[in-house]
Parts: structure tokens; sequence; C-alpha cells
């Protein structure tokens, strides 16, 4: 590991823990070389994972276009980026764990669904609009009645809506 300051290369490690629900090792660092201290972080490395598209091209999966998604549905709304990128570690976690080699991009996309669903209604909606490529006004009241459905142990309600 090379120091972010001097780059020198030996250094001693400080301090270890298990961090993310023990899928990352988080590590205080100290360079011998000029005494400044920095943070790593260790990651299981996975084996490439193919996301099989609509169309059969195939491209490989990627967290940060995961992570993008999720916040651009989130833009504006009250949902804390430690929140989102839990949230994109979890989905990350559940398609590598479930599925080998490919992946169906529909089971990201519901995966992505559930989650944000959970997270923020309104992001939710927003998510639908454009993975299920909604083109006229009902298609989001039926995304706005599944919300008002009962999912697991709670019922979301958007915002202005009488119930």
């Amino acid at each position: 590991m090379r120091c972010p300051k001097c780059a020198g290369q030996d250094d001693k490690v400080i301090d270890s823990r298990s961090s993310r629900e023990g899928a990352t090792i988080r590590r205080r660092r100290e360079c011998l070389k000029c005494g400044h201290r920095y943070t790593t972080y260790e990651v299981i490395e996975r084996q490439g994972l193919m996301v099989i598209k609509h169309d059969g091209r195939r491209e490989e999966f990627s967290k940060e276009k995961l992570l993008v998604s999720l916040q651009r549905a989130c833009q504006k709304r009250p949902v804390a980026q430690q929140a989102i990128g839990e949230l994109m570690e979890k989905i990350t976690d559940e398609i590598t764990n479930r599925y080998e080699g490919e992946v169906p991009s529909m089971a990201i996309g519901e995966r992505v669904m559930e989650g944000l669903r959970g997270l923020d209604g309104v992001a939710y909606v927003r998510y639908a609009s454009i993975y299920r490529e909604f083109q006229e006004a009902g298609d989001f009241l039926e995304a706005v009645k599944k919300l008002e459905t009962k999912h697991d142990t709670a019922t979301l309600r958007l915002p202005g809506l009488a119930g």
C-alpha cells in the first residue's frame, strides 16, 4: 500500500475492524516514512458477473451503475446517502450470492424496486417509471396503488393521497 501523502510503501496497521456487516475490513495505517495516517478497506473480490439485457446483449455488472440509478431515484428526497449505499451493497450481495456468471437485468430491476419501495415511495415510483417504461398516466396510478397494498409489515402511502 502506498502512502497517499509521500508515496512510501512501508506502513504498519494500527487498527483493523470489520464493517458493513462483515463484508469489509477497515484498516487504519501509519506510514513508516512520514508518519501520515490513512484508512484502507479490504473487500472480497468476486468473479465478474455479466448482466443479460432485455435485448440479449451482455455487459459486466457494475456497482457504480447500480449506485447511480439509486441516487437518481432518490434525488431531492429525504434519503441519506448512507441508506442508499447500504441498499446498493445489499442488492449487490444478494445478486452475487444468488447468481453465478450471469444475471438477468430483470432480476436486478425487481430487486431495486423492492428495496426502493421500503426506502422511499417517491423514489420507488420514479425508478418504476423508467424501469417499466411507463407510457400513460394509468401506469403511474398502478405503481402508486402497489405502494398502498400491504407489503411485509408496513403500508406505505405517498404524501398528499387520502386514505
